[in-house]
């Protein structure tokens, strides 16, 4: 029952470095623009949106663009995030690929 020891060592430390990883992907952030740099969006580690920074010249504009500058913004700031998620999980799996359909930590 020696290797089942270790086994279970084993798994306690990934879960030990599971939590700190996840601790500090919460305190990640990542920025996205578009239009430019128009329009900002900060995300936080796990997703939600910390700030949105619209230029003053675009509120006069038409209601359709800003609309889409600020999804655009989103989605370059979510795939900035999920780059340094990425890049933090892959030091707790010591580089080892996540099966396809498995993300972390949500």
């Amino acid at each position: 029952m020696k290797g089942l020891g270790t086994l279970m060592r084993t798994a306690q430390e990934m879960q030990s470095r599971m939590k700190e990883a996840q601790e500090r992907i919460a305190g990640l952030q990542a920025s996205g623009a578009a239009g430019g740099g128009l329009v900002e969006v900060t995300l936080a580690g796990k997703g939600e949106m910390r700030k949105l920074r619209i230029d003053p010249s675009l509120l006069a504009g038409d209601r359709e663009i800003l609309e889409d500058l600020i999804i655009a913004a989103h989605n370059d700031a979510k795939a900035k995030l999920a780059d340094l998620v990425q890049a933090e999980m892959s030091q707790v799996t010591g580089g080892l690929p996540l099966p396809p359909g498995f993300s972390l930590p949500f």
